[in-house]
């Protein structure tokens, strides 16, 4: 054993349990400070490396759904939109270079927008979207789905095409960017990129969003049993309560356009009870109540979703109803609140001249209605524009015009809405000014037949006309079967000629689809055309 001495002393090593702690403890000691000494020569290098790696930030349980929804492109609760929205503004201030968070943000106003028509979304979604591709210019399929689904938001199908298509050219595999991009085609009217886009779509995804995608095609195409079981098996799929009421309100509206008045209730009814906050099923409810006679009800309905989404499409809805009931002065006023929506959308860039023209068609000016949707139908002739613009024309007198768009809304081989009550019997409506008196027969026919109860207003001008008309003579061809489409029309106007779109490229999003113009404000009467009913008659 070794000794020591120190000035004559001697010193004998420290022994037993005591000692050895003690000598552990100042070993302990001397290995931190040359840790500490360490660190602070290669602190800035740890600073750098974590600065440099993409952050991972999980949401909180609250918005945990609504983010795996919108990653996913599917329905989310309003609650727990909001809670993402809060979320990812949390997020972006602590972490302002972060592209996922600002793609998530930019998706989720985007939707929020969409559940409760508040178009003031649509400018903080566009400017999160944009952050987002600006960071991240390439490998950033997110911000173009959002892009993608909130020119679709805004009615701005080019936009919604040129984004889409972008999308797809980086990343074909990804199939969230599908549904947008055939909400864009049938805007547009191109029925052969929608099936082309779909037959895609489901080849690489089956899911629930797939399904009703597919549902709303299908229905568009006639095929009403294709899309009935589409949405029953996506209703059948959904976990989350918020997307499963969706797809039942889908349902509904398919029930609905079929005429079957209490089926398309209890669907949605079903979807409210899951989820509180699905006002569009409310609308629906509020349909299928005054079907059935209970117009209280009915308009109960209507004034709970319009306080919650003050969609304008639902204001002229309730209108007509208040109409039909010879509530003159309380439909005026769902007019006015519809004008006043329509500015408000305009001022967030949103297009709503086709509702807008739908009203002034009926309700107000003629020959602005014809104006407004003519300009609609060159920025994009989908078909809910041809029916619009025909039965505009119709209503301004120019009844030969008004068959080619009629013709084309309801034309099979074009894709038209041949199933659709209100296209049929706009142009049963316009055959019959023009003397055309078999085929105004057997489209008013079908009009009732597809669905008896398709408008309050609308459905007893129908039968009052087709009573007009008589019996058919004995020699006169028969109506088409129900699986029959309607004739096809020579002479039907064909779309104008598509602009080549000039997608998004390179770096920035700066370069990308420019936003719709405003809407115009509404024109003044034209000269010697007058001032409009207060509340014209159902009939023209």
């Amino acid at each position: 054993m070794e000794r020591r001495t120190v000035r004559g002393t001697e010193i004998r090593p420290e022994t037993g349990p005591e000692t050895a702690r003690r000598r552990r403890a100042r070993t302990a000691r001397r290995t931190l400070a040359a840790l500490a000494a360490c660190g602070a020569v290669a602190g800035g290098g740890w600073a750098l490396l974590a600065s440099q790696r993409q952050p991972e930030h999980p949401a909180a349980a609250p918005a945990a759904g609504a983010l795996a929804a919108v990653s996913a492109g599917a329905p989310a609760s309003l609650s727990g939109l909001t809670a993402l929205i809060d979320d990812r503004e949390r997020l972006v201030r602590a972490h302002p270079r972060d592209a996922g968070a600002w793609a998530v943000l930019g998706a989720a106003y985007v939707e929020r927008g969409r559940r409760t028509a508040d178009a003031r979304n649509y400018p903080k979604a566009e400017r999160a979207l944009r952050t987002s591709l600006r960071l991240r210019a390439t490998g950033n399929g997110a911000a173009l789905d959002g892009m993608t689904a909130l020119a679709v938001a805004r009615r701005d199908f080019r936009a919604a095409r040129a984004w889409g298509e972008q999308a797809l050219k980086r990343e074909p595999g990804r199939w969230t960017a599908y549904p947008p991009l055939i909400d864009a085609y049938t805007g547009l009217g191109d029925h052969k990129a929608v099936q082309r886009t779909l037959d895609r779509l489901l080849k690489l995804h089956q899911g629930p969003a797939a399904k009703a995608r597919a549902a709303g095609v299908y229905w568009d195409l006639g095929r009403r049993e294709d899309a009935a079981a589409q949405l029953s098996d996506a209703a059948a799929a959904a976990t989350a309560p918020a997307e499963r009421a969706e797809y039942l309100e889908q349902a509904g509206r398919i029930a609905w356009e079929r005429g079957d008045r209490e089926d398309a209730l209890r669907h949605f009814e079903a979807a409210v009870r899951l989820d509180p906050d699905q006002w569009a099923a409310r609308v629906g409810q509020g349909r299928a109540l005054a079907a059935l006679g209970r117009d209280v009800d009915a308009v109960k309905a209507y004034r709970r979703a319009l306080a919650h989404r003050p969609c304008p499409e639902y204001a002229l809805e309730l209108g007509e109803l208040y109409q039909a009931l010879g509530l003159g002065p309380q439909a005026r006023t769902q007019y006015d609140l519809l004008r006043t929506r329509v500015r408000q959308d305009a001022a967030e860039g949103v297009d709503d001249e086709l509702v807008l023209g739908r009203f002034e068609a009926d309700h107000g000016y003629a020959r602005s209605a014809v104006l407004r949707l003519r300009g609609e139908w060159q920025r994009q002739p989908g078909t809910a524009v041809a029916d619009a613009l025909g039965w505009a024309l119709h209503r301004a007198g120019q009844d030969e015009e008004a068959l080619k768009f009629a013709a084309a809304a309801t034309d099979a081989v074009k894709g038209g809405g041949v199933r659709d009550a209100l296209y049929a019997y706009h142009r049963g409506m316009i055959e019959r000014a023009l003397d055309l008196s078999g085929p105004a027969r057997r489209h008013l026919e079908l009009a009732l037949r597809t669905n008896p109860y398709f408008s309050p207003l609308w459905v007893p001008s129908a039968r009052t006309a087709l009573a007009d008309l008589g019996e058919p003579p004995a020699e006169e061809t028969p109506p088409p079967s129900a699986g029959e489409p309607a004739p096809r029309s020579a002479d039907a106007p064909s779309p104008p000629p598509a602009e080549e779109p000039s997608p998004p490229s390179g770096a920035g999003p700066s370069q990308g689809p420019a936003e719709a113009p405003a809407p115009p404000p509404t024109e003044a009467p034209a000269p010697g055309e007058g001032p409009p009913p207060s509340v014209p008659g159902p009939s023209r």
